[in-house]
Parts: structure tokens; sequence; C-alpha cells
């Protein structure tokens, strides 16, 4: 079938494009987009850095062939990232789209991110007191004593969040302290707030590890040193959150001398590789979640009829 022939669904609802990374959800996101009348809204919390580009694998302005691409470039690299601050400015483009009867695609790998602007997630609140005592603990032993902790507290936490990733840590064991409970039981329930279509995109695991490879000597070739060597003027080594991205880390690693180029470049194939497998553990454990299988050689636009065909099936059951 092509998509010229393809029914399209009547009345505007948000569709939700998600996998692992280098899975080829931006570019479906674009032609989505573009068939339902609607804008992307971003749900990768890297992306939302200003000046992260290649690291991060930004469609350029000539990919994005005119869509309006929302949530992007929004906060300088020494911010620290807030998914309830992102929740408030991803809820407001929903609802501007959807009052103007168009269509919200939100496209991204961050799966905090993409439940925080779409289903019922609710933030406990901060104690500076004990931020200031754990992010001290931090400091001293390392998020790899810390992550050690929150495994005890919270196996399922700690399952979820990267052990190196000390600002996720000590929110979580913030959490924990503040509620008395696990920190994953304030994390978003499947109870929707919006009437919401999700579509992963599943690329075979040899394939998907092919594709990260290749998409990190691109990196390299476009010129991803010479990005981190400029965002490092900007405050980038400072930034809690930006300064942990994937690529980011490992060549701020490089220009402190700490490890060559080629080990920089060869420990993110590796990251991002463990990464899409955390992000693929993820998204599978929500059922609400449609896969599209996407092998080598797929056509982009089958895979668009078939992402139509999905959402008009999820329209007409809903009817």
């Amino acid at each position: 079938m092509s998509s010229s022939t393809t029914v399209r669904p009547s009345r505007p609802r948000v569709v939700s494009i998600v996998g692992a990374t280098a899975a080829g959800k931006s570019d479906l996101a674009v032609a989505l987009a573009r068939a339902l009348d609607g804008e992307v809204i971003n749900t990768d919390s890297m992306q939302l850095y200003r000046g992260m580009d290649i690291g991060t694998a930004k469609l350029t302005a000539a990919e994005r062939g005119g869509v309006p691409h929302r949530l992007m470039d929004i906060w300088d690299v020494t911010e620290a990232a807030s998914v309830a601050e992102y929740q408030r400015l991803a809820r407001a483009e929903i609802d501007r789209l959807l009052a103007a009867g168009r269509t919200p695609v939100l496209v991204g790998g961050s799966g905090l991110y993409v439940r925080a602007a779409i289903d019922e997630m609710e933030f406990p609140g901060t104690d500076p007191e004990v931020r200031a005592r754990l992010e001290a603990e931090l400091e001293q032993l390392g998020p790899y004593a810390l992550h050690g902790r929150l495994a005890a507290l919270d196996p399922a936490a700690a399952e979820a969040i990267l052990t190196g990733n000390g600002r996720r840590i000590v929110r979580a064991l913030e959490v924990i302290e503040i509620t008395g409970q696990p920190f994953t039981a304030n994390l978003p329930s499947n109870t929707a707030v919006y009437d919401a279509v999700q579509i992963g995109v599943a690329v075979p695991r040899p394939e998907l590890d092919e594709r990260i490879t290749l998409r990190v000597d691109r990196m390299w070739r476009d010129g991803l040193l010479d990005e981190v060597r400029t965002l490092e003027g900007l405050g980038l080594r400072e930034g809690r959150t930006a300064s942990r991205a994937l690529g980011y880390q490992q060549v701020l690693d490089h220009l402190a001398g700490t490890c060559t180029e080629d080990e920089a470049r060869a420990e993110t194939v590796r990251a991002t590789k463990r990464f899409a497998r955390r992000q693929e553990s993820w998204f599978r454990r929500d059922d609400r979640i449609n896969w599209l299988s996407r092998p080598a050689g797929t056509d982009p636009a089958e895979l668009l009829d078939r992402s139509l065909g999905l959402i008009d099936r999820q329209e007409t059951a809903a009817r």
C-alpha cells in the first residue's frame, strides 16, 4: 500500500515514537508530522541543550523538511535537566497543537520524558539539606558507591539509572529519604493524560549495534571533538546533566588527558550500545507500545504506511 492511499485518522491525537538510539525514529516522526498536519515535539533529554547537535544526532534544518520541531535547544549546557519543567513545557506544546486541531508527534528515546509528557506523573518535593548531604557524599564517594546504596534500597530504580549518572542517583536517594517510599513508587503510572498512540521502532540487535558504530564514526567525522571543545568553553564540563551525555563525557575525558581519542571513540560505541539495551528494556515493559520491525532495507514509505495504518486502526477502535 502506498502512503497516498492510506486512510488518514480524522481526529487529532497524540502520537509518540519511541525506541533505542539509532533506530530511525526521527525520520519517521517527520514523515508522520507531514502526513498528519502536525509538529514534532522532542522527548530526547539531551537534544534539549543548545549546541549539542552532532553528539545527539539532531536532524539538520534540511532533514526536518520544514516541519517545526519543538523543545529543542532550550537549555544552556550549564543547566541541570528537570523532568518536572520538561513536563510543563511539553504539555503546553501538546495542548496548543490539539487546540488548533493539529497532531503532536513526540519523538525520542528518553523514557522518563516520554512518560512525563503523556502519563500521570507527580514530582515529590526536594529537601535542600538532604540534597546537599547526598551531593557531598557523591563528591566524596563517587556515583558507584551511591548506586550500590540505591540498589539495596530500590533495585528497580538502580536497574533503570546508569551507574555513572550521579545526579539521578542522588535524586532517587533523596526521594526515598523524603517520602519513605521506593523511588520507583513515584515513577509515572500507565494512566494516560492524553489519547495517545505509541509506536516503537524495533531494529534487530546486530543491525542496531552496527548502526550505532556507524553513527559514532559519523559523529567523529562531522566534528564532535570541535563541538565539545566549543561547549567546554561555555561551561559543559560543569554542567551536571549535559556533561554526562554519551559521546560528550568520553570526549571531555580525552580532552582532560585521561584517555586517547581512539579510546574515547571506542568507549562511546560501547556505552551507546549498553544504553540502547537499557532503552529497549524500559520501553518493552510498557504494553501500550505497538512495535514495528525495521530490519535493514525497510522502505521508509512502507514504515510510514504501517504507522498510519496502526494509528487509523486504533482511532477506529476508539470510536
